[in-house]
């Protein structure tokens, strides 16, 4: 029974999982048609229209994908998705219709590619954000990579099929099965009868701010930042592969739209077989070593591309060039969610689509401006310089490891007993904890508490300190500010998670026994005196309140 759920495929026993991911398939495969299709169109405007539709198709992810992280953070993500899903079959009937109307020119034909890039960047972290609610988090990883198969089978048959039918009947028939393709998913999403998801937070919180509670996670989990920092070293080269090899097909190799299909269907096909070999690869070389292995299956790909003009020995190259674009795709992502909680997940992924989306948006028309100016051999070998660069960077910067990593939410701060009611916008608020250290831990107690600082920093204190003092050493306060009562309150019941205990548990085993911590939350004054209800009712004058000590919030 472990065997079954620990397989590669297990995930595709939940039966939404496998619907969304059949008609995934689906969507994807015409989205693979309509690329092969728009930039076949482009062909002859020059290298750097063509790897424009790259860059069309990605660049919408880098400016909406953190305001799309918010939506999915704070709405529910089923109705983001079906809005995504229609959007984008209006804006590709309108791509359609003009097709089959020869109307459709370099401008228009990068604009509606562009609209319905926006429409991904919608729907990319809610449907990111999904996946846990549809497998068991054991199953992320494998999640993840039946995503990556799913866009790599797309890829074995869109292209191959999209060049066929550019080349028997035109471009707008791609455009047209694009469009019904989108039908699918929003069908198995009206279906879907989606159990009841824990109240969104931040409400009342303005969009800026919630995106600055996404930044300030991520800047503060390094195990998240490591994650986008190998997505940045991997994406610009092998963007190149992507951008270039319609000019690979067409000028190195003399292939049609049909031969260009082909040879991204041999890519998806690499992808396929590979998912069957991950397992193994991951047990034998681990994260690391998959992502730089490959890293440099890719590098050695675009070597012997830009040096062959045999097209049998270019698709031998890229059959394994595919079975390292999943192993790195899978691995990534994967990394990125097995590490973000619930309540910032959306904003977390968003901010890692940015990273990889904007990586092949912004690099795409720079390989075609390269590739015209110094040639395709150059372009090619300058981006498999940049992957082997890549490749080597693994062992300075790896991923963190997840063993013990628990992002599930933990509830464990009671609500501090304050003697009035804070409103929502109260604050900032200035939270105080007093602990005694032992002489013999001070040191220990110091470097414990760094872990708490980023946790604190990570669900919201805007700024942070632990001072020792100067009269009786063992006494140490940690000071932190929180911006509003609200901020503070989702700190206590949905931002904090397991790994924040467990570090909170670490540095207080050291203090000294018998003791507790102390905790006051006082609020900014300068506005106006707090009265508290007891000194209303007694008709006292009214005093600044500089909070009230309560109880430790674990």
């Amino acid at each position: 029974m472990k065997q079954a759920r620990d397989s590669a495929w297990a995930p595709l026993a939940a039966r939404v999982f496998r619907a969304l991911w059949i008609a995934q398939l689906v969507s994807n495969t015409g989205s693979w048609m309509q690329t092969v299709g728009a930039q076949w169109l482009l062909l002859g405007h020059g290298a750097a229209l063509v790897t424009l539709v790259q860059t069309a198709s990605s660049l919408p992810v880098v400016l909406l994908a953190l305001p799309s992280g918010v939506l999915a953070d704070r709405h529910d993500r089923r109705k983001l998705l079906l809005a995504a899903q229609f959007a984008m079959l209006a804006v590709s009937a309108v791509l359609t219709v003009l097709a089959f109307r020869g109307a459709l020119a370099p401008g228009p034909l990068l604009a509606l590619t562009f609209l319905l890039g926006c429409g991904t960047a919608l729907m990319g972290p809610a449907w990111q954000a999904i996946q846990p609610e549809l497998v068991a988090r054991e199953q992320l990883g494998q999640a993840a990579a039946l995503g990556a198969v799913n866009m790599n089978l797309a890829r074995a048959v869109g292209p191959a099929l999209g060049g066929a039918v550019v080349a028997a009947a035109g471009a707008g028939w791609v455009f047209a099965f694009n469009a019904l393709s989108y039908l699918g998913i929003a069908g198995v999403l009206l279906l879907w009868r989606r159990p009841a998801a824990p109240e969104p937070t931040g409400h009342g919180e303005g969009l800026l701010a919630a995106v600055q509670a996404g930044r300030r996670y991520v800047w503060h989990a390094p195990g998240v930042r490591r994650v986008l920092l190998r997505t940045a070293l991997f994406i610009p080269g092998g963007a190149a592969l992507w951008s270039l090899l319609p000019l690979v097909a067409s000028r190195s190799l003399g292939l049609g739209s049909g031969g260009y299909g082909l040879l991204l269907g041999v890519v998806g096909a690499g992808a396929v077989g590979g998912a069957f070999a991950l397992p193994v690869f991951r047990r034998r070389l681990g994260a690391n070593g998959t992502l730089a292995a490959g890293a440099a299956v890719f590098a050695a790909t675009l070597v012997l591309l830009a040096t062959t003009r045999l097209p049998w020995l270019a698709a031998a190259a890229l059959l394994p060039a595919g079975t390292a674009w999943i192993g790195v795709l899978s691995t990534l992502n994967a990394a990125v969610q097995q590490r973000l909680p619930g309540w910032v997940r959306g904003r977390g992924l968003a901010i890692y689509l940015v990273v990889f989306q904007g990586g092949q948006a912004l690099t795409a028309p720079a390989w075609g401006a390269l590739a015209d100016a110094l040639g395709l051999t150059v372009a090619l070998l300058t981006g498999a310089g940049l992957l082997v660069a890549g490749a080597l960077s693994v062992r300075r910067w790896p991923l963190h490891g997840v063993d013990g990593l628990d992002p599930s939410p933990s509830d464990h701060w009671p609500v501090p007993p304050l003697v009035f009611e804070p409103g929502p916008a109260d604050g900032p608020v200035l939270v105080s904890v007093t602990y005694r250290v032992t002489r013999e831990n001070r040191a220990a107690f110091s470097d414990r508490m760094r872990h708490v600082a980023r946790s604190r920093r990570r669900t919201g204190a805007l700024s942070w300190g632990l001072y020792q003092d100067g009269r009786d050493p063992d006494r140490f306060v940690e000071n932190y500010l929180v911006a509003s009562w609200s901020e503070h309150l989702a700190q206590h019941h949905s931002r904090l998670t397991a790994n924040d205990r467990r570090f909170e548990e670490r540095a207080r085993a050291l203090l000294v026994a018998g003791t507790a911590p102390e905790v006051t939350h006082a609020f900014d004054a300068t506005a106006g005196p707090v009265v508290a209800a007891g000194e209303r009712d007694a008709g006292a004058a009214g005093v600044p309140w500089a909070g009230r000590r309560s109880g430790p919030p674990a």
